[in-house]
């Protein structure tokens, strides 16, 4: 998909919705699909945002989350954490919905994930000192093997406004938690600039209690 078709690309639901996580899958699926990936490959990308809003939940729905997976030659992706793809070595993040909503709505490049980067470290610092405990949040390791074919596929045009992140930030609609937390450019919550009510309601959202 070329950064003028990505900037067509219109929300289908918010960060963790059934039809966000599928658009999202479709769409790495497609971008594997358009890579050279030999077919001796087995990698799998999965993310699962942790104490989603119970309205992503509907319909039996047991994890707010996506997969692809690269397997035996096949390429397939969707909805949910299957432990199948959890078992393959690739990208693994397992994390508080809250956490990376808001700030997963920036498109950026290279250097936009940096400073993303950068910013949501600020904000866990301060959200620790605030509860006066190391990893309030119970973020976990995160397992980053990516294959140079897949690595390529899937950034394809990324420092131009393509690739998978883009895709899936152009697809994002907005989540009403946010709307009234400061944020930084790029979406980041402002810990440290919230009311001590806004601290709470945020930590909330990620069952982080005080």
């Amino acid at each position: 998909m070329t950064p003028e078709e990505v900037a067509k690309l219109e929300p289908v639901g918010e960060f963790g919705s059934k039809a966000w996580c599928e658009a999202c899958a479709a769409a790495g699926v497609k971008l594997l699909e358009a890579g050279d990936i030999p077919d001796d490959i087995a990698w799998a990308f999965t993310e699962d945002y942790t104490f989603p809003p119970a309205r992503l939940m509907t319909d039996g729905r047991e994890k707010s989350g996506y997969f692809i997976m690269v397997k035996n030659g096949e390429i397939t992706g969707g909805d949910g954490v299957p432990e199948e793809c959890i078992a393959l070595s690739g990208f693994h993040a397992r994390i508080p919905w809250a956490a990376i909503c808001n700030q997963s709505r920036a498109k950026y490049g290279t250097e936009g994930q940096r400073q993303r980067s950068a910013d949501e470290q600020v904000m866990y610092s301060e959200i620790a000192e605030y509860v006066g405990r190391e990893n309030p949040l119970g973020l976990e390791p995160i397992d980053r093997v990516w294959p140079r074919e897949v690595g390529a596929a899937i950034g394809k045009g990324h420092d131009e406004g393509a690739g998978l992140h883009n895709i899936a930030a152009a697809m994002q609609a907005p989540s009403p938690e946010f709307q009234d937390l400061p944020t930084t450019e790029l979406g980041v919550p402002i810990f440290n600039a919230m009311t001590e009510d806004q601290k709470r309601f945020f930590l909330g959202l990620m069952n982080v209690t005080v």
